[in-house]
């Protein structure tokens, strides 16, 4: 499944089944606030889309003491002036007055569908006249195209075979030739409390698909707000590689992550089926999903400029939904206590 455009911080397969919204937003911060170095006492963040990971990178910026401003369509009308309304579609955009003073921008949303970028289009001017010292896009590693498996790093030039993922491409290049400070992070699928296996599978609604080498790489959305941080902080200090990767250590097929979480909660799924017998009621963005095999490397994060994942593996992310979903009994009773 996929995120809304305005939410969508990757075009790969998420790693989700249920969008029940939750009240985790702020739980877990306080380890990666003592992981993660604040922004410049000056420094406004500015996050366009605060959905899914644009809300978590808000939060824990704002938890390391940094003023933020986000964007969504429609504010609510209690939102206060730090969450603005842009709606490229209908040209609802932020005034100059509204951004004064922010330094660093992290976009989360997706392409148009003629491949436009809707921030440059709507807001390349107001971008140009403005002070920033770090701009982030969050892109796709669908950009990588199928790998039949192999691994992938940012040494290796895109070859997107989906229509989707080109368009994420040309976004890219189109901020890359916008001559702001721009560094491309391509992400894999995003998952995380209120976006993990658990409920469908209480539901019985998981059967799992085996399809022999064939894996997806993933990252926990906690890591996605804090490689965005620890990334300004390198950019700081002179280290800006023009793309990263932002995924976990460990690719992996999806029925082992969600034999994974059945044994966590302590049931059993359905017997697994052959994926040639799947594909046959597949929708056609779950086919297109399935078409494309590889592996991504995270070296260049982690090794390189240092981040240290929080959860290096869907094993350690899965435990952590289970408990900041509140399906842990154990957690639940401690609690109540």
């Amino acid at each position: 499944m996929m995120e809304s455009d305005e939410d969508t911080d990757s075009d790969e397969l998420v790693i989700a089944d249920q969008r029940t919204e939750t009240n985790t937003l702020v739980l877990m911060l306080n380890e990666l606030v003592n992981r993660c170095r604040p922004l410049p006492d000056n420094a406004t963040l500015l996050v366009l889309g605060a959905g899914f990971s644009g809300s978590r990178i808000a939060a824990l910026a704002r938890s390391l003491g940094t003023r933020v401003l986000t964007t969504c369509r429609l504010p609510d009308d209690g939102d206060n002036d730090q969450n603005l309304r842009f709606d490229s579609q209908l040209g609802r955009i932020p005034t100059a007055e509204q951004l004064r003073g922010v330094t660093h921008l992290i976009s989360t949303i997706a392409p148009e569908r003629d491949g436009q970028d809707p921030v440059l289009r709507c807001l390349g001017d107001q971008l140009q006249a403005m002070p920033l010292e770090w701009v982030g896009y969050l892109s796709t590693t669908g950009v990588y195209g199928d790998r039949q498996g192999g691994w992938v790093s940012e040494n290796d030039q895109p070859t997107p075979t989906q229509e989707r993922s080109k368009r994420r491409l040309a976004c890219e290049q189109t901020w890359l030739a916008s001559n702001l400070p721009v560094q491309i992070l391509r992400l894999p699928g995003i998952y995380g409390p209120g976006r993990s296996p658990f409920q469908a599978i209480r539901r019985g609604e998981i059967r799992p698909i085996d399809k022999p080498n064939h894996v997806f790489s993933r990252v926990h959305v906690e890591d996605v707000a804090g490689a965005c941080i620890h990334l300004i902080d390198r950019a700081s200090h002179g280290q800006r590689p023009t793309v990263v990767n932002v995924c976990d250590d460990l690719p992996a097929a999806p029925a082992d992550v969600q034999r994974f979480a059945s044994e966590l909660m302590g049931l059993s799924l359905p017997a697994s089926r052959s994926f040639n017998e799947a594909f046959e009621s597949m929708s056609p963005m779950a086919r297109s999903f399935w078409a494309e095999n590889r592996r991504v490397r995270n070296t260049l994060l982690c090794d390189e400029l240092g981040y240290q994942l929080l959860h290096p593996n869907y094993r350690q992310g899965m435990r952590d939904c289970w408990e900041q979903e509140g399906l842990n009994p154990r957690e639940s009773t401690s609690t109540a206590a």
